[in-house]
């Protein structure tokens, strides 16, 4: 998180201490402390602290900017600041809308999906193998056991039909956070998957998956360790194929 200064800046002089505490405890200490609560989750209890306490002044305009970045998308903010609506006060919620409508005013329309982990970057890297645009986040740092990635799907996205190899172990995981997919299987029908929905894919399997037509999708994607693992990419999943599923 980038470092504050703004105690330091406005209080330095009046109050040295004061402004010490905000800057390096409170937002260089506690702010930071993301392997007990993602910065996301921080900010979410932030901003429903401050409208419980019918505090709408810059300080919660201040922590609803940094929701947004932290990954709180549009969608997300409104049903947040609707549901404290209900516990602090419809004043409280009222006002903090306001604001909310000031720091999302720009916000993209892809800027809303992605989840709870947040959309990522363009899946560039992988795009030869998706038709439609994906988007991708990950999660786990380099060299890490296991590999945790976020893929995003917009409506129609999906990936070409793939196998993961490995001579032992290996495989793949999948859970989906958000919005609505297909998984399918060579040989087995299509399965859809709505969030909590999990499927375990074997090394060896040649499969795929992606959003359905009218639904953005995001599934967090799970590398099962193994030994000499790899991808084979292959053939795309057609128009047609795709079309028939969606008449179901």
């Amino acid at each position: 998180m980038k470092k504050q200064t703004a105690g330091h800046e406005q209080l330095g002089a009046f109050a040295p201490e004061f402004a010490r505490l905000n800057d390096d405890v409170l937002f260089g200490e506690v702010w930071s402390r993301e392997s007990k609560l993602s910065l996301k989750l921080r900010s979410i209890v932030t901003i429903s602290a401050l409208i419980g306490k019918g505090i709408t002044d810059s300080s919660l305009k201040y922590h609803l900017a940094t929701a947004r970045k932290n990954g709180v998308s549009q969608e997300e903010m409104a049903e947040i600041l609707t549901h404290i609506a209900f516990y602090a006060g419809w004043p409280n919620a009222w006002a903090a809308f306001r604001m909310a409508k000031e720091v999302y005013a720009d916000a993209a329309p892809s800027e809303n999906h992605g989840g709870f982990f947040g959309l990522g970057q363009p899946n560039d890297a992988y795009a030869a193998y998706f038709i439609g645009q994906s988007y991708l986040n990950v999660l786990t740092k380099p060299g890490e056991a296991l590999t945790i990635c976020n893929v995003t799907f917009e409506p129609g996205c999906r990936n070409n039909w793939h196998v993961h190899h490995a001579t032992k172990g290996g495989g793949q995981i999948l859970i989906c956070v958000d919005g609505e997919g297909w998984y399918q299987e060579e040989g087995k029908p299509a399965q859809a998957m709505k969030p909590g929905d999990i499927v375990e894919i074997p090394a060896g399997v040649k499969h795929w998956h992606g959003a359905k037509k009218d639904s953005w999708f995001s599934h967090l994607a799970f590398e099962v360790p193994g030994e000499n693992t790899s991808n084979e990419w292959l053939e795309p999943v057609s128009d047609e194929e795709y079309g028939a599923l969606e008449k179901k």
